[in-house]
């Protein structure tokens, strides 16, 4: 429960800290959360398809934008950030439900680095969003997996996230 708190209060205040961005700007990002609204509990796989859908999309590239075909301008803390959870992907031994939950709580500590030392602003602050929702979504289901084959797609689909950092910023 505590951990539901945290991520909520992170995300609300992570959301309230870049509202005066969005609002200059005129770009509102939208988030989407993991719904149990449309579980059928008298199917066990209902939900379980539903959480890996929306915890291994990727859809975020189709959103992102480059500056003027050039990555963006990151700042040091954020690009530190992100080469620290790639190294947690790739070498955490990930072999129980346990260990994938422990890599989603470190994994939330470096994104909470991020979100905190963040100092960007702008255009390439709206395309980091872009890039960071998802992100903080899949950890999120990561945190919550009960099946180690779900498990192992979203840790695969968070790897993928991350490596995309480096297609859009610098």
């Amino acid at each position: 429960m505590k951990k539901i708190i945290l991520t909520a209060a992170i995300l609300s205040a992570l959301l309230v800290s870049c509202n005066e961005t969005k609002q200059k700007h005129g770009d509102v990002l939208e988030t989407t959360g993991v719904s149990n609204e449309n579980h059928d509990a008298s199917d066990p796989h209902s939900n379980h398809e539903e959480v890996l859908l929306h915890a291994t999309d990727n859809s975020w590239v189709e959103e992102i934008k480059l500056d003027s075909g050039k990555k963006w301008d990151a700042n040091f803390e954020t690009t530190d950030g992100v080469e620290k959870m790639m190294v947690l992907v790739k070498t955490s031994e990930t072999k129980t439900i346990e260990s994938y939950h422990a890599l989603a709580s470190d994994l939330n500590e470096v994104k909470n680095y991020v979100v905190k030392e963040c100092t960007m602003d702008g255009p390439s602050h709206d395309n980091l969003h872009v890039f960071l929702h998802p992100l903080i979504e899949k950890i999120d289901a990561l945190g919550k997996v009960t099946s180690e084959d779900t498990a192992a797609e979203i840790k695969a689909s968070i790897q993928e996230n991350l490596e995309g950092y480096y297609t859009y910023f610098q």
